[in-house]
């Protein structure tokens, strides 16, 4: 088989990712489980390495074997895919994501109508977090393109790889992937103060370089979206804070403090019919209150003030699940299991 042919499955599955590891059967996740395509054949070193070979330029074929990996996005018909190929136990491997062929909006992900009203900050930081494969590229990818659309600004992206491309609209996008235009993280967003943005996407904040970079754009009249790896929102906040040396890290918090708009926390859960996956979050939104305890380091005290604060918009992730558990849109095997504070939900399943 050609890889085409197993893009082909995920597509008629309507599968999220693809995996061709060798030594096992192709394979490919749907709603979050992963399944062996038993009725094919297991996959030979040399076969999978020739599959994904087969998708590579010379460019980046170089940085494959350079690096040990690489990411890269690939287009095949109207589908377009986000690809890691990486080396296990000497072999080459891949995941393969298939991305919506569509920019889809923020009703038709099933978020909340306070997102609409992220777009019309004029600057600051609004951080997306949580573990791979939750939708949060997803998420910033309609909140860019809403802007996008109504309003006439220009867009910067920084990305590895680009996942989402933008179509014309009011606004002016530019969309920037890394290795292809440049050659770093730091070196685009270092640069992205010289053109002249208003919007700028950064795909992912990694190192204590991108995430001083991203500060300095936020504080620096840019509207910043960005990305991290944390279960929570103030998990987010922590690691922000914590990647900083230790005489750094009050000026840190009182920048976080100033610049910061909104933290969400996002998860993928399946729905009561098991036929897809929802997004279930919890919000942070950025008030005197938090900005004091930010500056003051009591990071501990957040919780209690997402939790007091709905009627501002801010909820906790066991609190949506209860509202979707309300709307019985999830069942309550789900909503235990997805709890990220278990005691918490426990509690207010039984006040």
């Amino acid at each position: 088989m050609e890889i085409k042919q197993y893009l082909d499955i995920c597509i008629q599955k309507k599968a999220s990712d693809l995996h061709i590891i060798p030594g096992y059967y192709p394979a490919i996740r749907v709603n979050g489980t992963i399944y062996q395509l038993k009725t094919l054949m297991i996959i030979p070193e040399e076969e999978s390495k020739r599959l994904i070979l087969s998708i590579l330029n010379d460019q980046q074929k170089e940085i494959l074997f350079s690096n040990k990996q690489i990411d890269f996005a690939y287009q095949y018909n109207n589908y377009r895919f986000r690809c890691n190929a990486y080396f296990a136990n000497s072999k080459l491997a891949s995941a393969i994501r298939l991305l919506d062929n569509k920019i889809l909006t923020i009703e038709q992900l099933n978020l909340p109508p306070i997102f609409h009203n992220f777009i019309h900050f004029n600057q600051g930081l609004i951080l997306i977090t949580g573990p791979t494969g939750e939708g949060k590229s997803t998420t910033l990818a309609s909140l860019i393109n809403e802007i996008n659309l109504d309003q006439s600004k220009h867009i910067i992206t920084i990305e590895d790889p680009i996942e989402y491309v933008y179509p014309p609209a009011k606004s002016l996008v530019s969309q920037r992937e890394l290795y292809q235009d440049a050659p770093s993280w730091n070196i685009a967003l270092k640069a992205a103060l010289r053109e002249d943005p208003n919007v700028v996407l950064v795909g992912e904040m990694r190192d204590y370089d991108s995430i001083q970079l991203v500060l300095t754009l936020a504080e620096t009249g840019h509207l910043v979206f960005s990305s991290l790896h944390t279960g929570n929102t103030v998990e987010a906040i922590n690691r922000i804070v914590d990647v900083f040396p230790s005489p750094q890290q009050a000026q840190i918090r009182k920048q976080l403090s100033s610049v910061l708009k909104v933290v969400i926390a996002q998860r993928l859960i399946t729905n009561l019919t098991n036929t897809e996956r929802i997004p279930a979050l919890e919000i942070l939104l950025n008030n005197s209150a938090v900005a004091t305890i930010v500056r003051d380091g009591r990071f501990h005290m957040l919780n209690n003030v997402i939790a007091t604060s709905e009627g501002e918009g801010m909820i906790l992730f066991e609190n949506y699940l209860l509202s979707l558990l309300k709307r019985n849109l999830i069942s309550k095997e789900t909503a235990v299991n997805s709890a990220l504070r278990p005691k918490e939900f426990s509690k207010l399943m039984n006040p």
